[in-house]
């Protein structure tokens, strides 16, 4: 491959790299999920629920239906994961523990410059109550404290002084979390959850820790500019270009440029775009292929912002908005909630992109809409009147 690279073949070597290459299994088991974390490096979390927890959905673009259940109650276990700040709050192999060492070291430093005696030994009750009663969520604990203004360090009393200690002990590594019952962290100490071999190893530098990041992030991503890159750890730009401009030099990286982009991009040395991807998934908006917006839009030409956030009258598509990959393009978008009360998936509006054949994209769309509510567990997929697309949809599923 040369040092100059297509737009199209950044394309395929992304969605190769992410997964959408691959046929989608017969009857999806443990080993694929498993796969699919292997090769993402982690899983972002969001308490979004409008459709399913963000969490499931990767699995679900990549491999089609799977048994929900497999990342219900027990899931960090299964698959030997832990959570903490990746990009953003996120499920982690359990391997990239020592990685992380650093940020939690960070946390300590912090406590040690806010944290009063008196803080200080509340957060020592914290830990020895869990450490007598086994793995707590916020509302279990005997004492979770009441919110007030004033008695404690600045800014952290103004919310429930449990909630704040949970968290701290959380980000320093004092606390780990074992699980998630409904959006809580259920929390429990870190030697009766993460393997010794990767508890008590030596520290990790956090000049290794970030080459690491970003050998994680070439090989996920495929090709993407140093930003991209740095992103998908969440780690500031200036710690991660030198450490790029090492990997280079190491060859674990190799500086190329693609066709319309205006930053020097990174190539991981197995990166493949042999021939062309003919995908079919409907994406979370924080699933990793699409996380990074401005890169979505380098790469595909579709501008794409989540609108949760945005007044409904301001909104151009919708509430909770997934884009739709098929073949190598995002083509379409669609507003959708799952009504589990009523057995389903409704569609409040669907959006064809520009250039897209209707007809085409409709009848593929539907195709998936109707194994995604079959995969939730619906009886139906019922579409609204918002959107150019919505029409189509309704025949296609007749």
């Amino acid at each position: 491959m040369n040092d100059s690279i297509s737009k199209i073949e950044a394309r395929r070597i992304a969605l190769t790299a992410q997964g959408f290459a691959k046929p989608r299994p017969t009857e999806a088991g443990h080993a694929d999920l498993r796969g699919v974390i292997d090769r993402l490096g982690l899983i972002q979390l969001d308490s979004v629920n409008v459709c399913v927890r963000a969490h499931y959905m990767p699995f679900f673009s990549r491999l089609g239906k799977y048994p929900i259940d497999l990342l219900g109650d027990g899931c960090h276990e299964r698959f030997n994961l832990f959570e903490f700040w990746g990009h953003v709050a996120s499920l982690i192999p359990v391997e990239q523990y020592p990685l992380f060492r650093h940020r939690m070291d960070d946390g300590i430093k912090r406590r040690s410059r806010t944290i009063r005696s008196a803080d200080a030994d509340y957060l020592d009750l914290i830990i020895d109550e869990i450490r007598e009663r086994g793995p707590l969520t916020i509302g279990e604990l005997e004492n979770p404290g009441k919110r007030s203004g004033g008695g404690g360090s600045p800014g952290w009393w103004n919310r429930a002084p449990g909630k704040v200690a949970l968290e701290y002990h959380f980000a320093t590594g004092d606390l780990t979390s074992v699980e998630r019952r409904g959006f809580s962290r259920v929390y429990d100490l870190p030697e009766r959850a993460i393997p010794s071999e990767y508890l008590e190893c030596e520290p990790v530098s956090r000049e290794e820790a970030h080459r690491e990041f970003l050998r994680i992030a070439a090989r996920a991503f495929g090709v993407g500019t140093g930003a991209d890159l740095a992103d998908y750890y969440r780690i500031r730009m200036p710690e991660a270009r030198p450490r790029l401009a090492e990997l280079v030099e190491a060859g674990d990286l190799r500086e190329v440029e693609v066709e319309g982009w205006d930053q020097p991009a990174y190539l991981h040395p197995d990166a493949s775009a042999n021939g062309a991807v003919n995908a079919r998934a409907i994406l979370s908006p924080f699933d990793s292929l699409i996380w990074e917006r401005d890169r979505t839009e380098r790469l595909f030409d579709f501008f794409y912002r989540i609108e949760i956030y945005v007044p409904e009258r301001k909104r151009q598509y919708g509430y909770y908005v997934l884009p739709f990959l098929l073949g190598e393009d995002l083509v379409a978008r669609v507003d959708v909630k799952a009504e589990r009360d009523r057995g389903t998936l409704r569609v409040r509006g669907a959006f064809i992109e520009e250039g897209q054949d209707p007809a085409h994209v409709a009848s593929e769309l539907a195709k998936e809409l109707t194994l995604m509510a079959s995969w939730l567990g619906l009886k139906r997929v019922r579409i609204g009147r918002r959107g150019n697309l919505c029409s189509g949809l309704r025949e296609a599923l007749r």
